[in-house]
């Protein structure tokens, strides 16, 4: 059936509601929208679903997320695990709750228990309240980051983490298999009570993650004697962080805790913010204006599920709030705990500091310097969850941490999923403890890269959407691995990986190898002088993404070096 005619079925047959039919007949003039809300189903990939919400089958809305949910539910069923039960969370985001409500029920009509957060909650939470109630699996209503117009439904598993290979394959040829939405099974929620299905998650779940995090406090004595000084500003950007995160600092003892006003409460037209993403800089916008006002130390944001951090802290000399990226935030948060552990004599030996392939190098020299193993996994925090899983299994290596560029961190093994709460919570920490030293947090980014050497990360984001646009990445993709690229800017490329094939050539030996990671549409350049680029598609938006890193001699040296290489990498990339 083509896009034109499922088009007509939707506006016309009785399986779909009046106000589906409304909207879609309200397009019937707009070829373009016609095609890019039918042209192919909204796939249910490794991350699950994340689409614009909206009526179609390329779209967010009641019908495909039935679909994802019934197929999960038949694979539930399958292992036998149903009355285990699934944990579901979600966020501010538009239909979040009515998505996350039909959620519970389907899988309810299926006789899946369901344990439903009685409001919205953070998807580190969520990770840490599957673990708690020994569920088979874990639902997470939000799109992250997105712009308003996107929701999604991210899959956990019994671990806590996003589902993984074979198991996320299995999942998503169950979802495949129902070809008729008559299939969705449906229940009253009375009923789902009365059966003894439909349970809610209250406080006292808030009650032990905050416990739990507290307990992960390397220096509570220092937060008791610096938190009534130190200012701290945080913006949960209208997601859910806040309904722990000023608790939680509040409770270890943070004083001065101003949080956002305008942007404190659950919103998911985000109205203050185009993108409440804390990824970009133009969504500190009003924390840093209250940060000026208050004379902050340090200004934080989560984004809406709040699993990313994004902070900026303040430089004493110039009296200007600096932006740190990801990579920097991360890593000045290991820096602090694997220091003060070590210090205190209860690093372990067996320690394991996990990162990715598209993550700093900075990582790999403070595991050096530290003993830990330094582990690289595939970009996307549900990897570092199958690392920490099979230590446990093996009891061969302790985790210690882990992190992605993507402003991502998890300091403790009690959740499977990157914690921006958590992280919030130890930035502040550490602000304290180096405020106790007299020194700022910003002095201390700096100390590291005085120790280390002067790393660099960036990153560039090509958006190529609809139809037209997917293809036109497909084939950037197949261009860049079938030329033998040599040099890239004014960098050799040393050694070259192509992670789908499974394939290293060592251009200066020709030696070939496997890459010994799973398969992923990544390609990765090792320059010379620790330099490096990544490029790969994005597995949830239309994009292509671009990654880099440098290490200079100096700070400077190191803006300019990957200025150049930035630019670079981008032309080659568009011209490919």
């Amino acid at each position: 059936m083509n896009y034109k005619e499922e088009y007509k079925r939707w506006c016309e047959s009785e399986e779909f509601d009046e106000e589906t039919r409304r909207e879609l007949k309200s397009i019937k003039d707009d070829e373009k929208e016609i095609e890019d809300r039918f042209y192919k189903e909204l796939e249910f990939g490794t991350a699950g679903l994340r689409g614009i919400i909206g009526s179609g089958t390329n779209r967010m809305n009641k019908y495909t997320v039935g679909k994802a949910t019934q197929g999960l539910a038949n694979y539930i069923i399958e292992q036998g695990t149903q009355d285990k039960g699934v944990a579901i969370s979600y966020d501010s985001r538009i239909m979040s709750d009515e998505f996350s409500l039909q959620t519970a029920l389907i899988l309810n009509a299926n006789g899946i228990k369901t344990y439903l957060f009685e409001n919205l909650r953070p998807v580190p939470e969520l990770s840490y309240a599957i673990r708690q109630l020994k569920c088979t699996a874990g639902i997470m209503i939000t799109a992250s980051h997105n712009p308003p117009k996107y929701n999604g439904y991210k899959v956990y598993w019994e671990d806590g983490s996003q589902i993984i290979s074979p198991r996320d394959k299995d999942i998503i040829n169950k979802v495949r298999e129902i070809h008729d939405f008559k299939e969705i099974k449906m229940i009253s929620k009375e009923e789902a009570i009365e059966k003894g299905l439909f349970n809610i998650i209250g406080k006292e779940m808030d009650d032990k993650y905050i416990d739990t995090l507290k307990n992960l406090v390397l220096n509570p004595e220092i937060i008791k004697k610096e938190g009534k000084d130190l200012k701290i500003v945080y913006t949960p950007l209208h997601g859910t962080g806040n309904t722990v995160v000023e608790r939680l600092l509040r409770e270890l003892g943070f004083e001065k805790v101003y949080v956002v006003p305008e942007q404190e409460k659950p919103d998911g037209n985000f109205p203050t913010v185009d993108y409440p993403n804390p990824e970009d800089k133009k969504a500190f916008k009003m924390a840093l204006e209250l940060a000026k006002e208050v004379d902050a130390d340090v200004v934080l944001a989560t984004d809406p599920d709040a699993d990313r951090l994004g902070i900026f802290s303040k430089n004493i000399k110039t009296g200007e709030y600096m932006a740190y990226t990801g990579n920097m935030s991360a890593l000045l948060i290991a820096e602090y705990r694997i220091s003060q552990m070590e210090q205190k004599n209860i690093l372990p030996q067996n320690g394991m500091f996990i990162t990715t392939v598209v993550s700093s190098n900075l990582a790999k020299a403070i595991a050096n310097h530290y003993g830990l193993e330094i582990i690289e996994v595939l970009t996307g925090f549900k990897n570092i969850g199958a690392v920490i899983k099979k230590s446990e299994e093996k009891k061969d290596k302790t985790y210690v941490f882990g992190f992605e560029e993507s402003y991502g961190c998890l300091i403790g093994d009690y959740a499977r999923d990157k914690d921006g709460v958590s992280a919030v919570m130890t930035l502040c920490e550490a602000a304290a403890y180096y405020k106790s030293k007299n020194i700022t947090l910003w002095n201390q980014m700096n100390n590291i890269y005085e120790k280390y050497g002067y790393y660099k990360e960036d990153q560039v984001s090509i958006v190529l959407e609809g139809a037209e646009g997917a293809e036109k990445i497909k084939q950037i993709m197949t261009n860049m691995r079938n030329k033998e690229i040599k040099q890239i800017g004014k960098y050799k490329v040393l050694r070259y990986k192509d992670i789908e094939q499974d394939y290293v050539k060592d251009l200066e030996t020709g030696r070939e190898s496997a890459t010994g990671l799973p398969k992923s549409n990544v390609l990765y350049y090792e320059l010379e002088n620790d330099a490096w680029c990544c490029v790969r598609p994005s597995g949830t938006e239309p994009k292509i993404k671009l990654y880099m890193g440098v290490k200079g001699k100096c700070l400077e040296c190191a803006t300019t070096e990957m200025e150049d290489l930035k630019l670079s990498m981008e032309n080659l990339v568009r011209n490919a």
